[in-house]
């Protein structure tokens, strides 16, 4: 499923036309981009939380030169699924 097709999908579900559900949604993502970014948790109930973990910088050999490399430290998302989610998908 594209973005359009997606978008399509909830605005039919919402009963709002795809204008308005594209502005909610690009507000959402705006949002939950800004609160990762601030550091805090986004939490949606029945699906899972996100939270910013960094990892720290880290020496890797690389396979064709046996070289080396510095692998600088980097903020990445994490995702812990819901409980009521996990029995439903496997």
């Amino acid at each position: 499923m594209n973005n359009k097709e997606f978008i399509a999908e909830l605005a039919r579900r919402t009963k709002s036309n795809s204008k308005e559900t594209q502005l909610r949604m690009n507000a959402f993502v705006a949002e939950f981009t800004e609160r990762l970014c601030d550091d805090d948790t986004v939490m949606i109930s029945n699906f899972g939380t996100f939270e910013t973990k960094k990892r720290l910088e880290r020496v890797l050999v690389s396979p064709t030169t046996g070289q080396p490399m510095l692998i600088p430290p980097k903020i990445v998302v994490g995702f812990k699924q819901s409980n009521i989610l996990k029995g439903k998908i496997q």
